[in-house]
């Protein structure tokens, strides 16, 4: 697992709503914006598969 430069453990599988570069990051990635990102976290949990495969269906 990747260490952040504090060495602490990266968890890549999940995205932290709270932290604006994860959001911005996914909403590019997947072409919508960061309200619809973060709602997908909201209702799905932070699971970027469950993220992902949340915002592809709407």
């Amino acid at each position: 697992m990747a260490q952040s430069s504090r060495g602490r453990a990266l968890d890549r599988a999940k995205v932290a709503a709270g932290q604006d570069h994860e959001v911005r990051y996914e909403a590019k990635k997947e072409g919508v914006s960061k309200d619809s990102v973060k709602k997908a976290v909201k209702s799905a949990g932070n699971s970027r598969k469950k993220v992902e495969a949340k915002i592809s269906r709407h």
